[in-house]
């Protein structure tokens, strides 16, 4: 899961971004005489905004530390490292980031570090590429090279979520069968409800469902969604439909999408059936199925549904 998270940064957090861009760090006063860095718009203490900035130096003493032994791609270094909470010097709040030492061995509550700048700054926390200890620390010139009329006023971070999901027995026939061409919904015992993907355990009495059932590629539409505004990442020009498909045999609905036909088309009832991908784009996944499309089929009756919603 990807997209862009933009933001209006405001005057304080506008400013502490525009320092990093010139190679500097600024942190504000709070109302108890405190500086703290990051700076934060709004007292800790007494909640009011707060104004006055104040620059604090390049180099600190790590507060406190975790090991990173196996960096995961959005990490800030690709190597093992450690985060840090990092006091400044001038400051009396920790920031957070990576420190660069080859092992644990080489960090500790205590150690001076310095920050290490990147060389094109763009007015974000990415500015500092990490700390790394003050007595190896390479000579920077961390003045702007460039003159910038404008502060930051807009944040753009981009985010990435990965899930890594253990699945159940269960899971992982259903998983499979998608590999193969086929959708295994699953029910505790005959005569149960199917349910489509399978769960581990029947919601109401939480026995296994174990009695795994081969469900065709047809269904009808219960409800549905007309998706009219476009947003990051889209890969289908709005407007489309995303839609509960109830498969024949099932009893619970799952969400895909509708092509085929206008949108204005799509309507409670309708008779579709399941567009696969080329066989050698298959993989262990519900993203096999491409899109669900009419049948042609006359509408479903609504009492043969209305119990699926």
């Amino acid at each position: 899961m990807r997209f862009d998270y933009t933001r209006s940064v405001g005057k304080i957090i506008g400013a502490f971004l525009t320092g990093l861009r010139e190679g500097r760090v600024l942190g504000v006063r709070g109302s108890d005489g405190r500086v703290l860095v990051p700076a934060q718009e709004y007292d800790p203490v007494t909640c009011a905004p707060l104004s006055e900035l104040v620059e604090v130096g390049s180099s600190g003493v790590v507060r406190s530390w975790t090991w990173v032994a196996d960096p995961k791609p959005e990490h800030p270094l690709d190597r093992p490292f450690a985060w840090a909470l990092v006091e400044l010097d001038g400051a009396d709040t920790a920031l957070l980031h990576a420190v660069d030492v080859a092992s644990p061995a080489e960090i500790s509550s205590g150690l001076r570090v310095r920050i290490r700048w990147v060389e094109n700054r763009t007015g974000s926390i990415r500015d500092i590429a990490c700390f790394e200890p003050a007595d190896t620390a390479r000579v920077q010139n961390a003045s702007a090279t460039t003159t910038f009329a404008d502060p930051v006023k807009m944040l753009t971070t981009p985010v990435d979520l990965a899930y890594e999901h253990t699945a159940s027995p269960q899971e992982s026939v259903y998983l499979r069968g998608l590999a193969e061409g086929k959708l295994i919904g699953g029910r505790s015992r005959p005569g149960d409800r199917v349910y489509f993907p399978p769960r581990g355990a029947n919601p109401t009495d939480g026995t296994p469902t174990d009695d795994l059932v081969e469900l065709p590629d047809n269904g009808t539409v219960t409800t549905f969604c007309i998706v009219n505004v476009p947003f990051l990442g889209q890969r289908i020009k709005p407007p489309y439909v995303a839609a509960y498909v109830l498969l024949d045999g099932a009893d619970i609905p799952f969400l895909h999408l509708i092509l085929g036909c206008d949108a204005s088309e799509v309507r409670m009832g309708m008779r579709v059936r399941a567009v696969w991908k080329p066989r050698d784009e298959w993989g262990h996944t519900l993203a096999n199925i491409d899109h669900f499309t009419p049948t042609g089929e006359p509408d479903a009756d609504y009492d043969s549904y209305r119990n699926h919603l």
